[in-house]
């Protein structure tokens, strides 16, 4: 008889472990990210940038070599950097001009989106230029509702467990 308690109690905490993070109510503390993405022909470094659903993320943007672009999709930022200045442009559509430019030393936002969104050199820098891209990921944050679920059935699964141990429920 304490077999099937022992496995009731494993499944129970399972249980409110995997309701927890499918509820996903409040997530962990919002991490705030600096990522300096470096241009040159034909590649951004780094190529692949992974952050947390919520993370508060402050880009800034250099080049190496000539002027590029930065559009990051889903997000519609445009950014043009030039080599050895401090600062980039942002890139917005305007009325009677092409674009309307905006230098700044850094872009911040918020990685309310989750999937895999690509950034790619928007002004043509040369014959490899449609290769030049790379990929922000944003993945969801499950840990912080799952090890509150857990801990909920851990001390579910206690209580009940003493309770029939001591003889209370029979």
């Amino acid at each position: 008889m304490k077999k099937i308690y022992v496995l009731f109690l494993v499944i129970f905490v399972v249980a409110c472990g995997v309701l927890g993070g499918l509820i996903g109510a409040r997530r962990g503390e919002v991490q705030e990210r600096i990522i300096t993405i470096n241009s040159r022909k034909y590649a951004f470094e780094p190529g692949v940038v992974r952050v947390s659903l919520g993370d508060k993320i402050t880009l800034k943007l250099e080049s190496e070599d000539v002027a590029h672009g930065f559009y990051l999709e889903g997000y519609d930022f445009d950014a043009k950097v030039i080599p050895e200045t401090p600062f980039f442009w942002i890139r917005k559509p305007s009325e009677g001009k092409e674009y309307d430019e905006e230098p700044v030393e850094s872009y911040t936002f918020t990685a309310n989106k989750v999937g895999k969104f690509r950034y790619r050199c928007s002004i043509g820098c040369g014959a490899m230029h449609p290769f030049m891209q790379g990929e922000l990921i944003v993945e969801p944050n499950y840990l912080f509702p799952v090890s509150i679920g857990l801990a909920f059935g851990l001390a579910l699964a206690c209580i009940v467990y003493f309770r029939f141990r001591k003889g209370y429920g029979r």
